[in-house]
């Protein structure tokens, strides 16, 4: 089922998307919700983040090019870096240009695991027990900046250089061969599959929590497909993944 989370009017809610609207849910998927008999057409509502999580924890590369090639230095264990919780935003939302601190802002499309209980020193075989279900990220780097001085934090960490959505997908196989594309004014930049990902999900959830506790909303980013580029104020970008569905966001000025 495709869980969202919505504005509508002055309130803030989350629902069970189908082709006529959402179907309004009291409280979080996360403590306690319960469904109501209210659906609200999609004419009247506007979607957010699917999801506030404390933290945002990603994975460098970590995928299998076109060539069978390994997209950066193959590691024996993940490379992890992470995002304020910031730099989340929603579909359509806009992704701002950092002014004059940067001039080569880039785009990388990827599967997003969205943590549904508090995970600690998870073992492979059980994470899918902790993982509520996915969605669609796009994982924004001044890439001028981390190149120059190396600081990933502030490279990646500006506000809105985090966009998720359009839903979170909670019956969906990583496992299987999920396109995962990113697109930007239409053109595919990344095309890849969820098949060719170095580390699965099941390995990074454990390598994850030998580190650090994961709360319930905590995000995951798996990684990215090779193709990844600059955008710059007026473009689209699109990232679209089988079963999730299509998030996209403007690029504008600050």
């Amino acid at each position: 089922m495709k869980i969202v989370r919505f504005r509508n009017g002055d309130d803030i809610a989350y629902g069970l998307a189908d082709a006529d609207g959402v179907t309004l849910y009291r409280g979080t998927p996360f403590v306690a919700w319960e469904p109501t008999e209210t659906v609200i057409g999609w004419e009247t509502v506007e979607l957010i983040s699917p999801v506030l999580p404390s933290k945002v924890v990603a994975v460098n590369g970590n995928y299998v090019d076109d060539a069978g090639e390994i997209r950066g230095p193959l590691e024996e264990e993940p490379t992890l870096f992470m995002k304020p919780a910031t730099s989340v935003i929603g579909p359509g939302a806009p992704v701002v240009y950092p002014g004059d601190l940067s001039e080569d802002v880039h785009q990388a499309a990827g599967l997003a695991v969205v943590i549904g209980r508090l995970a600690k020193n998870v073992p492979a075989e059980e994470a899918s027990q902790y993982v509520f279900g996915y969605t669609a990220a796009n994982d924004l780097t001044a890439r001028d900046l981390q190149e120059r001085d190396g600081q990933w934090t502030r490279a990646k960490g500006f506000d809105t250089f985090c966009p998720l959505g359009p839903a979170i997908e909670t019956e969906l196989d990583p496992l299987e061969r999920l396109a995962v594309i990113g697109r930007v004014d239409g053109e595919v930049r990344q095309a890849g599959f969820t098949s060719d990902m170095v580390f699965g999900v099941a390995e990074i959830l454990e390598f994850v929590t030998s580190v650090m506790t994961l709360l319930p909303g905590d995000v995951i980013l798996t990684g990215t497909p090779t193709g990844a580029g600059s955008v710059l104020p007026g473009q689209t970008m699109d990232v679209e993944i089988d079963g999730i569905g299509l998030l996209y966001n403007p690029v504008v000025g600050r």
